[in-house]
């Protein structure tokens, strides 16, 4: 077995124990053990009682936290003509048509976010195998495909989040980084599990959030009580 470095060992010794405990406490135990090098991004992972290989199982949104992600993302906007300058006016880093189906198909894809108006899909459509896999295809569902481009990427800009359960049920996200103060994590946190909450599909049975965990980017992860993490 390899042996545990120290920062590893601590923390493992420090989260020991260690289940079910509210958000703000989770939030404080996590931003004391986020010691790497660089500023670590805190996540969350949520277990759903969903099976998404059903339609009315399918849980997906997005949520715009209101201390931001930390993150610099950036959004590429298939658009033309007008649109295309409302987009490059409302800080989209990338602009184009065919010119960037093109680019992606050759293999670049240099951004975070796709965004179309609904003209492009046609164009879009073509990508399908390869932004979808990478969770990047433009759904109308999520406001992605959208004639208000300005809205859509500002919103993308200043911290909206997009999420989609997996196979096995779970979801999960980046939702701050580490060196934010505890109060606007803990702030994150809620307003991402209340989105989640909100998507509840028609055909969820029984419990619907089982679990919720936070961790940071190199640190282990820690069970929250769910009724401290909607709020309740």
């Amino acid at each position: 077995m390899a042996k545990l470095g120290k920062r590893t060992k601590a923390a493992r010794e420090a989260f020991a124990g260690k289940e079910n405990i509210t958000v703000e406490e989770a939030v404080a135990l996590i931003k004391s053990n986020a010691n790497a090098k660089f500023d670590e991004s805190v996540e969350i992972a949520m277990n759903l009682g969903v099976d998404p290989r059903h339609a009315d199982q399918m849980v997906r949104g997005t949520v715009n936290l209101p201390n931001g992600t930390g993150k610099t993302v950036r959004v590429a906007v298939f658009a033309r003509g007008e649109k295309a300058e409302e987009a490059k006016a409302a800080g989209a880093d990338i602009v184009g048509a065919e010119d960037l189906m093109e680019t992606v198909q050759g293999g670049k894809i240099d951004f975070d976010r796709c965004i179309a108006t609904p003209d492009m899909m046609p164009i879009v459509g073509r990508l399908g195998k390869v932004l979808g896999p990478r969770n990047l295809m433009p759904n109308p569902k999520i406001g992605t495909v959208t004639l208000d481009v300005k809205e859509a990427v500002e919103a993308a800009k200043g911290g909206q989040v997009q999420f989609k359960v997996e196979k096995a049920g779970v979801i999960h996200a980046g939702i701050g980084k580490a060196s934010f103060d505890e109060g606007k994590l803990v702030e994150n946190v809620r307003a991402f599990v209340d989105a989640v909450s909100k998507a509840k599909p028609s055909g969820a049975k029984g419990t619907y959030m089982k679990k919720v965990s936070l961790s940071s980017t190199m640190g282990p992860g820690v069970s929250v009580n769910v009724e401290s993490a909607t709020g309740n």
